[in-house]
């Protein structure tokens, strides 16, 4: 009696050719990310045609950068208010904190922006907007990012989806 296939491999065996090498190439993008379980994330992406590598990498990168930034040696001291609250004998992990917060919220608040596609207070205004996925060239895949600051807390490198920022 042979064992049975696992899931991963049994789903990826019922796809057609050209599905199979996208999921492939997926799995192979995300765990160069480190990402360990990503097969949610590639199945919707398949089979859903949902741009979840590109939802996932731009806000890892927000975290990293914009909320994360912050816990980098010197990067209050470069701002002068900064500087003074640590003279004045602020605890820099309270401060650090406090400046991670807020970064999460503006993060927060931008992505919510961007996710509701335009201002509907303003009327006679026709403009909106929207956060589209790009090809390695730059050029629209026509695959649009949406609900974007629904899943800011659960991109948290920490695995603590936040809860560090309101201590």
């Amino acid at each position: 009696m042979s064992d049975p296939q696992p899931p991963w491999q049994e789903w990826l065996n019922s796809l057609d050719v050209p599905r199979k090498a996208a999921a492939e190439s997926l799995c192979a993008q995300f765990s160069s990310l480190g990402v360990t379980d990503p097969v949610d994330l590639i199945k919707s992406e398949v089979m859903e045609d949902l741009p979840q590598l590109a939802r996932f990498v731009l806000l890892r990168n927000l975290w990293h950068g914009a909320i994360d930034g912050w816990t980098e040696p010197g990067s209050l001291d470069q701002l002068p208010a900064g500087q003074r609250l640590l003279a004045a004998g602020t605890d820099r992990e309270d401060l650090v904190r406090l400046v991670r917060a807020v970064a999460y919220e503006a993060v927060f608040a931008t992505l919510d922006e961007l996710d509701a596609g335009g201002d509907l207070n303003v009327s006679g205004v026709e403009a909106g907007w929207v956060v589209m996925e790009s090809g390695e060239d730059g050029s629209p895949t026509g695959r649009t990012l949406s609900g974007l600051h629904e899943d800011l807390l659960t991109m948290d490198p920490s695995g603590h989806d936040g809860t560090d920022l309101w201590q």
